[in-house]
């Protein structure tokens, strides 16, 4: 059981619908979001859940466009011991966006979080992990809108996103805004996904579990995890326009996910990011 690890792991959710993820933009139109039937709060409540079941705590990063759709839920997530962050308003990726945009977005996102809430919001993840060497002034941005930590870089090679040269553990990227990359173990000389996210489904849970396990005992350091309420969700609608990679990351072993978390939040400490990483 997890009360032998002494290390606390950060667990993150990024708080989006299957119509919203990159990979299937090209086919759901932003226009049509509206009229998608929307699962979140069942796939949330499934999570709220998993967490309340096994004891631990986690960050929500979620979205403007769905706190401003589903204030009940963000309500539920806080009520329930959760850290609230914010996934930006409409999850429109940092390096697509001017720096004027991407500043109104976040901003707005985190005025509209804090309102519904009555909690402060102090984080912030890029949707798509999408900010690298050209756009590093977003940290500029971030740091304005007032948030204390991002969790936006991911040092993997990956042909939507990936930084593979930042650091590994968290650092600071501005002056009182620190960065917390998505965990990577180091293995021979390559970064390797540690963090979850397509990865934790693909891969066998054990996997995972010995990534994880290696971070914390090998390098001492606590990790951060994330997923998304639509991986629970094995039942979502499928969009067949989609290509078959794009296909292939969204639904593989979806129903796999759920056991695998009741694996995970038992096989080690779980907490929220803040908790973690500002509060240590």
């Amino acid at each position: 059981m997890h009360q032998s690890n002494r290390i606390a792991n950060a667990l993150s959710i990024d708080v989006e619908d299957y119509f919203q993820v990159s990979a299937l933009a090209p086919y759901i139109p932003r226009a049509h979001w509206d009229d998608m039937p929307c699962r979140v709060e069942r796939n949330v409540d499934v999570i709220l859940g998993l967490l309340a079941e096994s004891g631990n705590r986690g960050t929500f990063f979620t979205l403007g466009w769905i706190a401003e759709r589903y204030p009940a839920l963000v309500r539920r997530i806080v009520d329930q011991g959760h850290e609230l962050a914010s996934h930006g308003y409409g999850h429109l990726r940092a390096s697509e966006q001017t720096r004027e945009a991407f500043l109104a977005d976040i901003t707005d996102a985190r005025k509209l979080l804090e309102d519904l809430s009555g909690q402060a919001v102090v984080g912030y993840r890029a949707p798509s992990f999408s900010i690298g060497a050209g756009n590093l002034w977003a940290f500029d941005c971030i740091a304005e809108a007032g948030y204390r930590y991002s969790s936006s870089v991911y040092p993997v090679k990956h042909d939507h996103y990936g930084m593979p040269d930042a650091p590994r553990f968290a650092f600071e990227a501005r002056p009182g805004l620190l960065e917390i990359p998505v965990t990577t173990s180091k293995v021979l000389s390559a970064n390797v996904p540690a963090g979850g996210g397509g990865y934790f489904r693909l891969l066998p849970y054990q996997m995972s579990k010995w990534l994880i396990r290696r971070v914390n005992r090998h390098d001492g350091r606590p990790t951060i995890f994330y997923f998304h309420p639509w991986e629970v969700d094995p039942h979502q609608p499928r969009v067949r326009e989609a290509n078959a990679r794009s296909r292939f990351r969204h639904y593989v072993n979806l129903h796999r996910t759920v056991p695998r978390l009741r694996r995970l939040l038992s096989d080690f400490p779980w907490d929220r990011v803040d908790n973690v990483f500002l509060n240590a």
